[in-house]
């Protein structure tokens, strides 16, 4: 019964697509237009950058190949922490990044991205698109003359790599690691000192001893930049990005300059990217993984102290910036709301299934 419904479903859906496509080649009114779309991420980190071609490519689909929009990789023509500087000032009329890159011009930044023990891949997908999510994050980025897509999520990250274990609280103190802004502000607050670098500079600033530690998201991508040949310890969870979602931001004005079709395109593709990034890092971690582990790395969780001191150090930081901020304690007294919400519903059925399974291997 289903089976046939789905397939009903498809048909209905081809026949519409293919009705569409010569009526956008006809149209002749639609202009061509060739956009630029710089992005926080480097080309060889397939997945992460791969988002932004995925949504390039799909966008150029959708419109008839009139709508030519051109990924280009940190730092080619903005820094990676500068792409929606780049927006919002019209130097490029896309970007694909990070919203919590930019928790130093305002925290609220951050819950378009990861929060610190916020919410998970779903959860953050879940506010955005069923909760109050992208009203309020619309409302918020409208002020700064860009509008927002959701454009991908990592699922929860890695805690990163150390020279040293983490045994203890008081190993965090003095050590230098290489952590995004909102985790640096908590963390700073049990001793670390936080550095921001970009994914492709890690690596180096590691073997140099620059940094004591760095996290960046999960096994695929710490494989590929080669962190366990220069540090061997690797931590987890990253409690400061239990879901990190990435962003595509549109400029205002060119935004409503768009045809409507071309408007469309943009928000088909850019959930399509979104979805895809974070099926192909589920799909690419567990191998990775097990590759990296062959490589004779020490794979340890957080302690459940350091764990219990850095969620009271988040608490502080949320108290103190909801009391100076009116932007943020707006958006977290509906986004806190929906977190509780969230972990009680999963704790009931998805989280007792996933521990089950995890102790229960099948033949």
């Amino acid at each position: 019964m289903e089976r046939r419904s789905f397939l009903k479903k498809a048909a209905v859906g081809a026949s519409v697509a293919s009705a569409a496509a010569p009526s956008l080649a006809a149209d002749a009114a639609l202009p061509t237009l060739n956009w630029r779309l710089a992005s926080s991420f480097p080309k060889n980190l397939d997945t992460i950058y791969g988002a932004a071609e995925t949504f390039c490519s799909r966008v150029k689909e959708l419109t008839d190949g009139k709508f030519n929009i051109r990924p280009y990789a940190a730092p080619e023509l903005v820094p990676f922490n500068a792409v929606l500087d780049a927006v919002k000032d019209g130097t490029v009329e896309m970007g694909h990044t990070a919203s919590y890159y930019y928790y130093g011009k305002d925290a609220t930044f951050a819950f378009d991205c990861a929060v610190p023990f916020g919410l998970n891949s779903r959860q953050q997908t879940a506010w955005m698109m069923h909760g109050n999510g992208m009203k309020l994050m619309r409302e918020f980025f409208a002020e700064h003359n860009i509008v927002n897509f959701m454009g991908g999520n990592t699922g929860t990250q890695m805690g990163g790599w150390f020279r040293k274990e983490i045994k203890s609280v008081d190993d965090l103190k003095g050590l230098k690691f290489r952590v995004g802004g909102f985790a640096g502000k908590v963390l700073a607050k049990l001793g670390t000192v936080p550095v921001q670098v970009a994914g492709g500079e890690i690596y180096t600033s590691l073997e140099k001893g620059a940094i004591d530690a760095a996290e960046w998201v999960g096994p695929y991508d710490d494989e590929k930049l080669g962190f366990n040949k220069v540090a061997k310890v690797y931590h987890y969870p990253g409690w400061w990005e239990g879901g990190a979602q990435l962003s595509f931001y549109v400029g205002k004005k060119e935004w409503d300059k768009l045809p409507k079709l071309y408007q469309a395109a943009i928000e088909t593709a850019s959930l399509e990217a979104h979805v895809n990034m974070q099926a192909k890092y589920d799909a690419r971690n567990p191998s990775a993984l097990a590759r990296l582990n062959q490589s004779k790395i020490v794979l340890k969780p957080f302690p459940q102290t350091v764990m219990e001191a850095c969620f009271n150090a988040a608490q502080e930081v949320f108290t103190e910036e909801a009391a100076v901020n009116p932007k943020f304690k707006k958006i977290y007294t509906d986004w806190v709301a929906f977190r509780q919400n969230q972990t009680t519903w999963f704790s009931f059925a998805e989280d007792t299934f996933s521990r089950f399974n995890s102790m229960h291997k099948l033949k």
